[in-house]
């Protein structure tokens, strides 16, 4: 099974960036849900209720807001190693639970799943609004283009071309 699980806070404008990105995935991509085994899920601001979830699935991809203090809108991949070593770094989550809390209760109970991915887009502000901000919501159909590159590397979904690289697809940490 292949979850692409959205996380952040509507309610506080760029927060939200990985429920605003999940809703376009949704809308620019519904074959993926009807042909593939690809679960859509919104997290919203992370709990423990998530850790089955996770344990559960072979292929994980998370949509969120991450800062790395590069311009707004910039869109981030971290893959496998690379996402376990960027959150595993203090202060990169500002959830209640974060994905580490979640990860490493699943390292524990050596139900980690396979093939990880983290999708980001660096946020521009966090504030109150429904909004995302101008430049990170330009960012979006890049995001989902991420997300499908990574798909079709991990084999969930039929590529129209050769398969890429992922040292093409994705960044190492640090970026």
């Amino acid at each position: 099974m292949t979850v692409i699980l959205g996380i952040g806070n509507t309610l506080l404008k760029d927060e939200g960036i990985g429920i605003h990105l999940l809703d376009y995935i949704q809308k620019a991509y519904p074959q993926w849900v009807q042909q593939f085994d690809i679960q859509l899920i919104d997290g919203g601001t992370l709990s423990f209720d998530l850790l089955t979830l996770i344990c559960s699935t072979q292929n994980l991809i998370i949509l969120d807001a991450v800062r790395l203090k590069q311009p707004a809108g910039s869109v981030y991949c971290l893959q496998d190693q690379a996402m376990d070593q960027f959150l595993a770094q203090p202060g990169k989550s500002v959830h209640e639970v974060s994905l580490q809390d979640l990860f490493d209760m699943s390292r524990l109970t050596e139900q980690l799943p396979e093939h990880r991915a983290l999708i980001g887009i660096e946020p521009e502000t966090i504030d109150w609004g429904s909004q995302l901000t101008s430049d990170v919501n330009h960012s979006l159909s890049e995001a989902g283009n991420k997300v499908k590159q990574v798909l079709e590397l991990w084999g969930v979904i039929d590529s129209p071309v050769q398969p890429l690289e992922a040292k093409n697809i994705c960044s190492t940490y640090p970026i």
